[in-house]
């Protein structure tokens, strides 16, 4: 890097390269007087020429020629927005291994393959910046492992993936069904025409578990985190959480506990009175809990053009600072220096323990709530609360719901198969998991 100028390299130019590219022009002035220098873009790398011409309107020649761009000595980051798991890869460690810093916005990338890549920025003296990562333009990075790390992280919980939280809003308002929901999504542009990764928890799970990590100092595990999405949801059970005083969102959750470490993406109930609670559309919104400071909250865009831009910017600013200065020193990736990472556990789901919400159709007859709660008195599970509503679409049968204290899932679970086993008990139990998130 020159003394007055940092240059970089934007490799895809989709969504969030395009907001790159349009946020570092609009704002070139603010940018250089925070960053020391001017942030100049050298090059950018495609697929399609044509498209990116006809966005770059013939001011930037872009290229689809990836290893001379890696190769240029006058470029000294590399912004990997192309998105994938396997192109993506292997340009992340040709230009770390070139020497060449790195800034992305792939979160799938990190969780799959974090572990080797920021082994390779270590082994060449280099960074690999990803702010852009987790929850968008929401810095929620930087303040886990810069500004809250005097604390012994308790906890993280967040609504990480923004089409889940708008499908759950709209389910929630309208009483509508999940599939109802989702063609509005896709209609709209929240979902894409796969929604796997989103509805199905995948996406969240990728952002937990890079949030797992920073928080615990753990090296990056996703093959290990619990996933659930949403796609089973349904009306009733959005209903009766609201009855009994909570919501329902599909929550990111990393959590320190006495064996180990939780790491699970899960539809969560969340008392009402919390302000996660609240977020709804396609917002995003991280709490973390710390001894020192409490609990923070961190809420705003998780998607989008520019609030994904304005995170790769920070972390552009973040390195021209650090390259002005002179220094090598940077914050450790995973917040926790490389030599004290720790081999804590992370845990399986049925050794976490947390309330619960099971709701069951049942024959409406003497005897049947009390052989339910016998078999989970057995199991050592408490009852916080109970009710029961009458079946619209069943004649003598009714729906039990109730929500228990603090167990072990593998013994709520080991309950549920004895009540299913019930002569009384008329279809499968639904099991959902809730947390107080307390102050």
């Amino acid at each position: 890097m020159s003394s007055k100028v940092l240059n970089v390299a934007i490799v895809g130019l989709g969504t969030v390269g395009r907001g790159t590219y349009n946020v570092l022009n609009r704002n070139a002035q603010e940018i250089a007087r925070r960053a020391g220098c001017e942030i100049q873009v050298k090059a950018v790398v495609v697929r399609n020429l044509i498209t990116a011409q006809e966005f770059l309107q013939n001011s930037f020649q872009p290229t689809t020629d990836v290893d001379t761009v890696i190769a240029d000595p006058n470029i000294d980051v590399v912004i990997e927005v192309m998105g994938g798991t396997t192109v993506a890869k292997q340009v992340v460690l040709k230009a770390l291994s070139a020497g060449k810093h790195v800034v992305t916005a792939n979160k799938a990338l990190l969780a799959l393959h974090g572990n080797e890549l920021f082994e390779t920025a270590r082994k060449h003296g280099v960074a690999l910046a990803f702010e852009a990562a987790v929850a968008g333009g929401i810095p929620i990075i930087k303040a886990l492992r810069e500004g809250l790390t005097a604390n012994q992280v308790q906890w993280v919980a967040g609504i990480i993936n923004g089409t889940t939280n708008f499908i759950l809003s709209e389910m929630r308002s309208r009483g509508a069904s999940f599939h109802e929901v989702l063609k509005e999504a896709q209609a709209l542009g929240y979902a894409e025409a796969d929604p796997t990764f989103d509805v199905e928890g995948i996406d969240a799970a990728h952002k937990a578990t890079i949030l797992a990590s920073i928080a615990f100092g753990v090296p990056i595990q996703f093959d290990k985190a619990y996933v659930e999405g949403i796609s089973q949801l349904q009306p009733e059970d959005i209903r009766y959480a609201e009855q009994l005083g909570y919501r329902i969102k599909l929550l990111g959750i990393a959590k320190r506990a006495a064996r180990g470490i939780e790491l699970r993406v899960h539809p969560t109930l969340v008392p009402t009175k919390r302000l996660i609670a609240n977020v709804e559309g396609a917002m995003n919104a991280v709490m973390v809990r710390g001894d020192a400071v409490g609990t923070t909250l961190y809420y705003g865009k998780g998607a989008g053009s520019e609030p994904t831009a304005s995170a790769v910017i920070a972390d552009l600013v973040d390195l021209a600072r650090l390259l002005s200065s002179g220094t090598k020193g940077s914050v450790p990736a995973l917040a926790f220096q490389h030599d004290s990472l720790s081999s804590a556990r992370i845990l399986s789901i049925d050794e976490v323990q947390t309330c619960h919400y099971l709701r069951m159709r049942v024959a409406d007859e003497p005897g049947v709530l009390a052989d339910i709660t016998r078999v989970l008195a057995d199991g050592g599970i408490s009852i916080d609360a109970l009710f029961q509503k009458e079946a619209e679409d069943g004649q003598n049968q009714t729906d039990i719901i109730m929500l228990t204290h603090e167990a072990l899932e593998g013994a709520v679970r080991s309950a549920i198969q004895r009540i299913e086993g019930l002569p009384t008990v008329l279809n499968k139990v639904i099991l959902l998991r809730l947390e107080q998130l307390q102050d």
